[in-house]
């Protein structure tokens, strides 16, 4: 699934010659500084690196670095390098810091990004992870509201760059409204790239049309949940499936914790959060104790049919960067949530 790149599931082998564009952002000594390579992973031509290098004290400091070329891979780089940084500034533990993105200086038309090095090695497991539990850190984030962007006069919907979910770009213009945001930045934008990639749908157009115009404001339109409060925007990770979480140490750990890596995050409702975790498993665990921390957003009757709204979009973005059986995951989704909430709606269309 999607164009992941392991940290240190990878044999770093083979060694090259670290670009004088990283070595001036982290300000290294070349003299003293390796990098070894452990190759790509999945549909991206991304590659991934480990650069170690030897501090004035003596002791070894290391870093990870993906690079790729093209405008796909800077796009996807500055959307990771600001995703683990708003998720790192809420939850320190919780993800890698990102130290820089941009283009190198030796190397024509290649991008890279450069983050803690995340040590998850074989002989790491949920089982022997210290510290706060992923439950805790992830209540942590999603109770953490978003900052006000510049220009603003409250927290937004939405993120200051484009983000990318698998090899996806992700629409995040800033919006007031979350049910605005949902309609219109996730499910109409991923249908258009749906049509992109696999020709015309009326079946699925009517259907994304009817969610979005009947029961996304039924569902979580803006004065209907919290009792009419709305929702606060929370950092989510976006693309939070278990292959994008383990055990593992960051630099100033002494024994690995539950981390999550490889965000596409946004500003959300936090249980947006919740729609990729359910669709891919791996999660039902620990759900008890996150939402003894995180009570589920009223009206809590209506959570798992919220939870299934947001996992139709996954559904939907695997349809179009994959084609194949997901299509029919979110037509059943669709059918059912406007077979219980359908019709005309008295909140008006998004």
């Amino acid at each position: 699934m999607f164009s992941r790149i392991p940290h240190l599931r990878s044999l770093w082998t083979s060694t090259m010659k670290l670009d004088s564009a990283i070595v001036s952002l982290l300000g290294l000594d070349p003299q003293n500084t390796s990098v070894s390579g452990g190759g790509g992973g999945g549909d991206s031509s991304a590659t991934a690196s480990k650069i170690t290098t030897k501090l004035p004290n003596g002791d070894d400091m290391q870093y990870f670095m993906k690079s790729g070329r093209g405008k796909d891979a800077e796009t996807m780089f500055a959307g990771e390098h600001e995703s683990l940084n708003a998720i790192h500034n809420a939850v320190p533990t919780l993800c890698p810091k990102s130290y820089g993105h941009g283009k190198m200086a030796d190397v024509s038309g290649k991008s890279f990004l450069v983050t803690d090095f995340l040590d998850m090695s074989g002989r790491f497991s949920s089982k022997s992870s210290k510290g706060m539990s992923l439950a805790q850190k992830l209540a942590k984030l999603h109770t953490t509201p978003a900052p006000t962007p510049e220009g603003y006069d409250k927290p937004q919907f939405g993120f200051p760059v484009a983000t990318c979910c698998g090899d996806m770009q992700q629409d995040n213009t800033y919006t007031s409204s979350w049910a605005d945001f949902y309609a219109n930045r996730r499910l109409r934008f991923i249908g258009a790239a749906s049509r992109k990639s696999n020709g015309a749908d009326k079946q699925l157009d009517q259907l994304i049309e009817q969610t979005c115009n009947e029961v996304i404001p039924r569902l979580i339109g803006d004065d209907h949940l919290n009792n009419g409060k709305g929702v606060t925007p929370v950092v989510i990770h976006g693309d939070l499936w278990a292959g994008n979480s383990a055990a593992g140490k960051l630099p100033g750990m002494d024994e690995p914790q539950d981390v999550i890596f490889d965000s596409s995050a946004c500003y959300a409702h936090s249980e947006f959060e919740l729609g990729i975790m359910k669709m891919f498993g791996g999660y039902s665990g620990m759900m008890k104790e996150y939402h003894e921390l995180v009570p589920k957003t009223e009206p809590a009757s209506e959570y798992a049919d919220r939870v299934a709204l947001y996992e139709l979009y996954h559904h939907l973005n695997h349809h179009a960067l994959f084609g194949g059986g997901y299509r029919s995951g979110a037509v059943s989704i669709m059918k059912g949530l406007v077979s219980k909430y359908g019709g005309k709606s008295d909140k008006g269309e998004l």
